[in-house]
């Protein structure tokens, strides 16, 4: 997919861009640049290449999942100015 000049000046007009001939052209090509290597990234063949998340094959290692801290809902609300039925109460600021 090529672009036109006319396409960028279009592009620009939508984005409220002010865009003279000679910026137009050199954006054109680096539009034109862009497409390209897009359409060379879609050429590859990847059927049987599985998906990755990094590049270097790393594994992160990770910890196991145990509660570490206790429950201490009641020593937390013991300071709240207003607590019901194990909620903090707060004024209401939308009428």
């Amino acid at each position: 997919m090529a672009l036109s000049p006319d396409d960028v000046k279009r592009a620009a007009h939508l984005a409220r861009i002010a865009i003279d001939e000679g910026e137009a052209q050199a954006v054109l090509a680096q539009l034109n640049g862009i497409f390209r290597l897009i359409a060379e990234m879609r050429a590859v063949d990847t059927r049987g290449v599985e998906p990755m998340s990094h590049a270097l094959d790393v594994v992160q290692r990770q910890r196991g999942d145990r509660v570490t801290e206790g429950d201490q809902r009641t020593l937390l609300q013991s300071v709240a100015p207003h607590v019901e039925g194990g909620l903090y109460l707060v004024p209401k600021v939308i009428e």
